[in-house]
């Protein structure tokens, strides 16, 4: 059975029209370390040219650094930043996701029937983690939770 942890007081950071290469990519997140700035989800959809949207979770205590570095990088490039606080993290794991079809499935399937917005995704081989507004935050984990997955 899977576990459900939670993550409360969440900032979104979404970068759009942000160069698509990893060498832009190492400077803003060497940058962003500099405030003293902890990153947590790190999203990014394929690339279509030379630039990207680049999207990443930190804790709203980090909110004012992070403004602080959003104003300095758009003195340096014409970037659009998009922040949403007060997010919560809502993370299934389990050891057995790795070689269980059918595990995501049942996570989506929970969710879409709390009709939830979900604002972002990450993965790995043994845990979904999402990204939920405060306002589908409960709805949303009661729904995993009555799931059973």
């Amino acid at each position: 059975m899977a576990t459900i942890y939670t993550v409360n007081s969440i900032t979104l950071v979404t970068l759009q029209s942000y160069p698509a290469n990893a060498e832009a990519l190492a400077r803003a997140f060497e940058e962003i370390a500099g405030y003293g700035i902890n990153i947590d989800m790190i999203s990014m959809p394929p690339t279509h040219g030379d630039v990207t949207a680049l999207s990443f979770t930190i804790s709203d205590d980090d909110l004012m650094k992070m403004l602080s570095f959003i104003t300095e990088l758009k003195k340096k490039a014409d970037i659009k930043a998009i922040v949403s606080s007060v997010n919560h993290k809502i993370s299934v794991y389990d050891d057995a996701m790795k070689n269980t079809p059918g595990i995501a499935a049942k996570v989506f399937k929970a969710i879409a029937d709390s009709d939830a917005d979900i604002r972002l995704i990450t993965t790995s081989e043994i845990e979904i983690s999402m990204l939920i507004t405060e306002a589908d935050y409960d709805t949303v984990l009661t729904s995993l939770k009555n799931a059973n997955i």
